[in-house]
């Protein structure tokens, strides 16, 4: 007579259910800290200046005025300047950053010699503080003591007034932030650049590609991903331009340079105008996730699998 083999039982249902509950717990234990800490200074914040946006409010109460503050938005010439300055902001600085960005990587990625000294000289910047940042450049573009501005006219280049000619501070306000986000935005490309199989290159070159056509046949699609994610976060923090203004310039000369984040800290800050200062903020929420969602399936429809 043969023995029986016995068969494995399968573990029980509640104690598995009660493990599994445990560790979520757990796991939920752990991440309360930095959920407590969201809620109080991210997301509280965030609904009460939605409620604020309804109200005429400054330090009191205030008075429920429904739309009155977004409808008055739109015939307000601050805000409309602002908003023009902070879309040509945007419109410029993106693609420079990404462009500079993406011909970095493609430079440094290959067998250059003091490449590493190059990579780290190039993301450098990325670390520094913003604000730091742009004190050194204020005192660099100066139009009286600045070198850079010396520099320009000692080969000839109008430097203007620097940061105090109207025509020109956007310009160095632009060139302060492609020059701040371009190592970070390159440090991605390299990433990016390193995930592509040299496989591909191989076959490219068996088939007679150069350079240009294994660039425009293999690494650009192949980087598509990593461009989309890039170009979203660059055009959301130009949108986000401050600290570059608020140091270098103030909003001025003639609100030449006024962001929208800088016209929420003036309103805000300065004039005490809580309500208002929180509609202009939501309008550049909006503005910034309908930006976001355009861009996602844009380059969604274009995005390479491999």
């Amino acid at each position: 007579m043969k023995a029986e083999t016995a068969e494995p039982r399968p573990a029980r249902l509640r104690g598995t259910l009660t493990a599994r509950t445990r560790r979520t717990i757990t796991a939920y234990a752990f991440l309360a800290p930095t959920l407590v800490v969201a809620a109080v200074f991210m997301v509280w914040p965030m609904i009460r200046s939605l409620i604020d946006s309804f109200y005429e409010k400054s330090i009191g109460p205030g008075e429920f005025t429904g739309l009155s503050n977004y409808t008055q938005l739109l015939k307000d010439e601050a805000f409309l300047g602002a908003l023009r300055n902070t879309v040509f902001y945007a419109i410029v600085a993106t693609p420079l950053s990404v462009g500079f960005a993406l011909g970095f990587a493609l430079l440094l990625n290959g067998r250059v010699r003091g490449r590493g000294f190059f990579r780290s000289a190039l993301f450098i910047p990325a670390v520094l503080s913003l604000g730091v940042v742009a004190i050194a450049w204020s005192f660099l573009l100066d139009p009286d003591i600045g070198l850079v501005t010396y520099w320009l006219r000692s080969i000839g280049v109008p430097a203007g007034n620097g940061v105090r000619d109207p025509s020109l501070a956007m310009w160095y306000v632009i060139g302060v932030g492609v020059w701040k986000n371009t190592g970070f935005y390159m440090v991605m490309y390299l990433a990016g650049l390193q995930t592509i199989p040299r496989t591909f290159y191989e076959a490219a070159v068996i088939d007679g590609a150069g350079p240009w056509q294994r660039f425009r046949r293999v690494t650009w699609p192949l980087l598509s991903n990593t461009t989309a994610f890039v170009f979203i976060i660059a055009a959301i923090a130009a949108l986000q331009v401050f600290d570059q203004v608020f140091v270098m310039t103030r909003g001025g000369p003639h609100f030449a340079t006024e962001s929208l984040v800088y016209l929420v800290y003036r309103k805000g800050f300065q004039d005490f105008e809580f309500g208002y200062a929180s509609a202009i903020a939501w309008v550049l929420v909006i503005v910034v996730f309908a930006l976001s969602l355009a861009q996602n399936v844009f380059f969604s429809r274009r995005a390479v699998r491999y």
